[in-house]
């Protein structure tokens, strides 16, 4: 089903706050890796929002993802301060994560290594 306009203003809005709430409560870093925020879909009624993360260089990505799910109501305490003018509620957080980049590393190394067996073939 396509998104409805307020639906993208919505997670663009959200997108935009939750990157300063994450800078603000050091949630962008941590573990010697970083978190980021690729992408947020509202739900049609506006009352549900998922948030997709990215973590780059994070040693335990479950461990990180639940760090951040215990501290969901800090997060949405600080969204419904910044949006309470924008939003007449603020939408319920669910947090996953984003593993594109994941298939993207597996999908280089596979080009590779298919490349590097046809190099390997036309020399013989």
């Amino acid at each position: 089903m396509q998104e409805g306009k307020r639906q993208k203003q919505v997670a663009s809005l959200l997108a935009e706050e939750f990157n300063e709430i994450f800078q603000r409560l050091g949630l962008s870093m941590m573990d010697g890796g970083m978190v980021s925020i690729s992408s947020v879909k509202v739900t049609p009624d506006l009352l549900e929002a998922r948030i997709y993360l990215s973590f780059f260089q994070l040693k335990d990505q479950e461990k990180g993802l639940k760090k951040i799910e215990d501290r969901a109501w800090e997060i949405k305490k600080e969204l419904s301060s910044r949006v309470k003018h924008q939003l007449r509620r603020i939408p319920e957080l669910k947090f996953f994560m984003d593993d594109t980049l994941d298939h993207v590393f597996k999908l280089e190394a596979i080009f590779k290594k298919i490349n590097e067996e046809r190099d390997e073939k036309d020399k013989e």
